[in-house]
């Protein structure tokens, strides 16, 4: 995927955005780093770079503005890709696809394009708390290879408000 993202920003000509692209909480809750993800997938970024969030609230919203690509069947993970190129993953918990859905609810479509803190999905976290192994929801750079800076954040965030990180493609 990054590669073909890579093509398009070249042929369409669309110039980096001037202080980089701006990540916005998808979800609220404290900024953890995503090496204490208890999933190795995630800890050694073997998806790509970025943070994790324990969570509070109940929805999970669009980081940035673009197109929805996946949403999962079981509604517990999705990602995105911006006008620019930047290809983000977000995926709540872990142990949450074996709920097969219970817990999750979506409201929005692959292929919907949407503005940052825009409505993806909606969670029960009381029902979730008791059922997985953690709820540390991690937020995922999948294009690693396009990304030239990367800057993390810090402290408590609420969605679709501030800002977890900035990147330049």
């Amino acid at each position: 995927m990054g590669f073909l993202s890579r093509v398009r920003r070249l042929v369409s000509g669309q110039p980096n955005i001037e202080g980089g692209i701006k990540v916005y909480a998808p979800i609220s809750g404290e900024i953890v780093p995503i090496e204490k993800v208890p999933d190795v997938v995630f800890s050694e970024k073997i998806v790509g770079d970025g943070i994790a969030i324990a969570p509070s609230g109940q929805y999970m919203l669009a980081p940035i503005e673009g197109t929805v690509g996946k949403i999962f069947e079981t509604n517990h993970a999705f990602s995105i890709e911006s006008p620019q190129g930047l290809e983000l993953f977000v995926h709540f918990g872990v142990g949450t696809i074996e709920l097969r859905g219970k817990g999750f609810k979506r409201l929005a479509q692959e292929g919907q394009q949407v503005k940052a803190g825009d409505h993806i999905l909606e969670f029960d976290l009381e029902y979730l708390q008791g059922q997985v192994s953690s709820l540390l929801t991690p937020v995922v750079l999948a294009n690693m290879e396009d990304v030239r800076f990367l800057e993390k954040r810090q402290g408590n965030v609420t969605a679709g408000k501030d800002v977890i990180f900035t990147v330049e493609l």
